[in-house]
């Protein structure tokens, strides 16, 4: 059943056999095409984002832009760690995953998920310096420094990915391998721990807790400032076009944060509303990033429009 000898607590588990998602067994092909559709649509999604940002002469020299492009290639990969092995779970083949496997979907999954976190503070930072220091913008949010403070955000996900990973496999697991939820995640993995794991949990809602309020506490305060800052603008379209080009980040922040908090800052919860809530964040968000952006942002819509006639950003202009 995944493990070596069950004589000893010592023994080592080889496998992990993911539960998946409750569904009455009539739904399985159903909620298997489901799960397919939103996975090859957050793909194809991001995936034209990512190439209207690169195309496009307009956006892709702009940090907004280029931010939004990280996104994208942060949700692509996201979606890629969890939703192939929830469309798995649906078929006959087998729920076993390696415990590598586990490991590893933990680490990317908490490595993305943070990174991510980072890089809605950095694109809130980014607002704020384009609506408060227009004149300075330029010289404080170039190129150059954009790509740095992306690679920060990378390195600092990267570290708390490790921390999270090591905190939750440094415990022996020797016992049951059966794992309630539709991936490997923190708190499902830690109830098969064979120790104590209150260390643990409040180390995890101590860690998880800091970075996102942290990040959210200098997001709320950026937007503080930028709504101050916007009623400031005398004529009517120039605030609407100032909320215009928040409102997309302050809704993708919205639907990653309320889903988050209520996992992860809510220690030993078993609510079965855990499922439904995690699935939201880890599968519907990514796809609905891409979308809010398209509909929420005239540039990434006017750039799409040009994508698809084939004009080059200079050409409206001839």
């Amino acid at each position: 059943m995944g493990k070596t000898s069950n004589t000893s607590l010592d023994s080592v588990m080889t496998d992990f056999i993911l539960l998946g998602l409750s569904h009455p067994p009539r739904l399985r092909i159903l909620l298997f095409l489901v799960f397919f559709i939103i996975y090859i649509l957050t793909q194809l999604g991001n995936l034209l984002i990512l190439l209207t940002v690169w195309a496009d002469p307009k956006l892709h020299t702009r940090p907004m832009y280029i931010l939004l492009g990280v996104l994208s290639f942060l949700d692509m990969w996201l979606s890629s760690v969890i939703v192939p092995r929830i469309i798995l779970n649906f078929t006959p083949a087998s729920k076993r995953i390696p415990f590598g496997g586990c490991v590893a979907q933990l680490y990317f999954f908490h490595f993305l998920g943070s990174t991510q976190c980072f890089l809605y503070t950095l694109m809130a930072y980014d607002r704020y310096l384009a609506i408060c220091q227009p004149l300075h913008y330029p010289m404080l949010m170039n190129g150059r420094l954009c790509t740095i403070l992306v690679a920060g955000t990378w390195v600092a996900g990267s570290i708390h990915g490790s921390i999270q990973a090591t905190l939750t496999f440094r415990l022996p697991y020797c016992g049951p391998n059966k794992v309630d939820y539709f991936f490997c995640d923190i708190p499902a993995v830690l109830r098969l721990a064979c120790a104590d794991t209150t260390v643990n949990e409040r180390v995890t809602f101590v860690d998880i807790g800091v970075v996102a309020a942290s990040c959210f506490m200098l997001i709320l305060l950026s937007y503080a400032n930028i709504v101050h800052a916007i009623l400031q603008i005398h004529t009517a379209d120039g605030r609407r076009r100032a909320f215009s080009t928040c409102g997309s980040h302050l809704t993708v922040v919205t639907v990653y944060y309320v889903p988050c908090t209520f996992i992860y800052l809510r220690a030993g919860s078993k609510s079965p509303l855990d499922g439904a809530v995690a699935v939201f964040y880890t599968v519907v968000t990514p796809l609905l990033n891409p979308l809010i952006y398209t509909l929420r942002n005239q540039e990434v819509k006017s750039a799409l429009k040009r994508l698809a006639s084939g004009r080059g950003a200079g050409s409206e202009n001839k």
